[in-house]
């Protein structure tokens, strides 16, 4: 086996998560072929606080010289990492996942500092992170052995599996480090050789969860980490390459439908997760407190930003302004302040520019008959330096044609309706073309799986507010994207499947 990247040339990122928690202003580099590099010419870029507004480092700005070498690298150790055993790919990634975990309080500091999640939730997402990678350390073996078929005509036939080859892995700001374990262990789990390009929000994540896939032993090559300020100057090199042949993307439905046809000249093999407009309806006959709570854990979870955050809740009349009243009263206790403050159950939303769509939304809901039972305007104080905390918002009464209702808020406020029957509440939730996740909470189980079944959604939560976990498979319907991430399912996106029929002598 090639030399482990903790051995390779440049001494690594440096210790950057624990550089950052200790209050200093860490240097991120690329990693390209095992080696740790500095963009061209050293360019770099500053990362900020979403809280504060203060520079939390720098990140390595790459363009097309340094992709255009990460792809090469790539394909390079494509056929050695594809060679490699199954077992030996699973043992690195469990030792990567144990890396992650002995530098969790770290990693989640840093998550804290560039994404404005509070550090609790953050926690949980190394946590969450590492999990991704052990899951699929555990399914290597199985997901490519092979499969026999029934002899026909003194034939032995078996289906094998084998890695698509190199794949572009283009991830997410609002899990910076779940969201590249995610697809990043299902590939080199799978056999593929990879080059990631993370968020330009959090990219100092990425370096952390790239330096523990270095101290794990990752031959050199096998994953490589391209951080830049202008995403489309890596991603066009990566779409034209011929050498990839597989691209994960988690983003906006914009991005990802561009993304697809120009995947489409090559034949790319395409994994899309773009986003949803969840809905989260209230049986009368439900456990109010509990629903309540569960839109809750949902709804405001990393601040309203992520993409099965409850988006519309809709109530049986009956129980509706009973619901609407605990609903604003709990809200109206969360804890909105600095994500470093152990206690802060809300921090501030990622940039300007989600603060203004969260205010759009707000303002035209009110506008539209909507009532504010709670919050509605922007917060200071600790954790605010940068403007952009928001008090958790409950808004009744919201009409259908509102924005909030249409898009995809992002933000920590929740719109209530109410519906009269079952069938207005499925027609309401499936009316939009996003079918990411869905809530249902009920007191009878069989009336609630019957209504889940009709729901065109691909994660769907009956009295469980967070339906998701490594081991299961994540994935949208209609425009929230195509494939799985997680599970089997997960790991299946990057393999093709040979026939091989042998003929008896």
């Amino acid at each position: 086996m090639a030399a482990p990247l903790g051995t390779a040339t440049g001494a690594g990122a440096g210790e950057i998560a624990s550089l950052a928690a200790a209050g200093e202003r860490p240097a991120g580099r690329l990693l390209v072929g095992g080696d740790w590099v500095e963009a061209n010419g050293g360019r770099s870029f500053e990362v900020l606080s979403p809280a504060s507004g203060e520079p939390v480092g720098f990140a390595a700005d790459a363009g097309r010289p340094e992709t255009m070498r990460a792809i090469e690298a790539a394909t390079a150790a494509q056929p050695g990492w594809a060679a490699l055993a199954a077992a030996e790919r699973g043992r690195i990634l469990d030792r990567a996942a144990r890396q992650l975990e002995e530098s969790s309080e770290e990693i989640a500091r840093l998550i804290a500092l560039e994404t404005g999640k509070p550090l609790a939730e953050a926690r949980g997402e190394v946590g969450y992170a590492a999990g991704f990678l052990r899951f699929y350390a555990s399914e290597a073996e199985r997901a490519l052995a092979p499969e026999p078929h029934a002899n026909s005509e003194g034939k032995r036939v078996a289906s094998l599996r084998r890695p698509v080859g190199v794949a572009a892995l283009i991830t997410i700001w609002n899990f910076p480090a779940a969201g590249i374990t995610r697809p990043l262990g299902a590939a080199l789990a799978a056999g593929c050789a990879t080059v990631v390009k993370p968020p330009e929000q959090a990219p100092l994540t990425a370096v952390a969860v790239f330096e523990a896939l270095a101290k794990a032993g990752l031959p050199p090559g096998a994953a490589n980490l391209v951080t830049t300020a202008e995403p489309e100057r890596v991603t066009r090199e990566l779409l034209g390459s011929e050498a990839v042949r597989k691209l994960s993307f988690t983003g906006s439905e914009g991005v990802g439908t561009m993304l697809l046809r120009e995947s489409a000249a090559q034949l790319k093999r395409v994994t899309l997760e773009l986003g949803g407009h969840a809905p989260f309806l209230v049986f009368a006959d439900a456990d109010l407190d509990a629903a309540v709570e569960g839109a809750v854990r949902s709804k405001f979870r990393n601040s309203g930003q992520t993409c099965v955050c409850a988006n519309r809740i809709y109530v049986e009349e009956p129980a509706y302004a009973p619901y609407c009243e605990r609903l604003a009263a709990r809200v109206s206790e969360l804890r909105a302040g600095d994500p470093l403050e152990e206690d802060t159950e809300v921090g501030p939303l990622i940039d300007r520019e989600a603060l203004t769509k969260v205010e759009r939304h707000v303002s035209d809901a009110l506008e539209r008959g909507g009532r504010l039972l709670c919050g509605g305007r922007s917060l200071s104080g600790p954790g605010a330096g940068a403007g952009l905390l928001y008090e958790p918002t409950v808004i009744a009464d919201v009409p259908g044609e509102a924005l909030i209702m249409r898009e995809e808020t992002f933000g920590p406020v929740a719109p209530l309706a109410p519906f009269r029957d079952a069938g207005e509440a499925v027609a309401a939730a499936n009316s939009l073309p996003w079918g990411l996740a869905a809530y249902v909470y009920g007191g009878d189980p069989e009336r609630v799986r019957g209504i889940a079944t009709r729901l065109e959604f691909g994660v769907i939560g009956v009295n469980d507010p967070l339906p998701a976990a490594p081991h299961l498979p994540f994935g949208g319907l209609k425009r929230s994207g195509l494939g799985k991430e997680g599970g089997r399912m997960g790991i299946e996106e990057f393999l093709d499947t040979q026939l091989v029929s042998v003929a008896a002598e």
